[in-house]
């Protein structure tokens, strides 16, 4: 079984990798999909987020990252994915999470929608809490992985 789990991932953070960790138990090929999202300023460009999530993932044998342009459900069905990952922090992500897994459905039935709930250490985590904890030179290693907290240190210039 082949997966997708798509977002921005600006940056990548440990609840990501938590939900990439599990499903790359359960999915034979898991493909991480870098959304490009044009309504969004990403604090890091693309090639900054592919090299920070190739290298949190170079562990893990059955994960690859890949870039995308477009409707996660032709990323889906380009890379011959049944599934769509998405991941679960709070009630209120269930909402919106549930709209699209609804219109995607809509436009291909064969291609499912798993709601993976993040471990509860990692409930209250986003990427953009991440950055402002980083932002404010505050110790980011407990919310990202290591190459991104480095990353953290060459935008903002601090010291932790």
């Amino acid at each position: 079984m082949i997966a997708v789990y798509p977002g921005s991932f600006d940056p990548v953070t440990l609840g990501h990798l938590d939900i990439i960790t599990r499903t790359s138990q359960i999915a034979d090929k898991l493909i991480v999909g870098i959304l490009v999202n044009n309504n969004k300023q990403p604090m890091f460009t693309m090639d900054e987020r592919l090299m920070m999530l190739n290298e949190t993932v170079k562990g893990i044998p059955n994960v690859e990252v890949q870039t995308f342009e477009g409707m996660t459900i032709d990323f889906a069905r380009q890379n011959g994915a049944k599934v769509i990952i998405r991941g679960l922090r709070v009630i209120s992500d269930y909402e919106s999470e549930m709209q699209i897994a609804q219109v995607n459905r809509s436009l291909d039935d064969s291609i499912e929608t798993l709601f993976m709930a993040t471990s509860l250490e990692h409930s209250f985590l986003s990427s953009t809490i991440a950055k402002e904890v980083a932002y404010y030179d505050r110790e980011v290693e407990k919310l990202v992985p290591k190459i991104v907290a480095d990353k953290f240190r060459e935008k903002f210039g601090t010291k932790r």
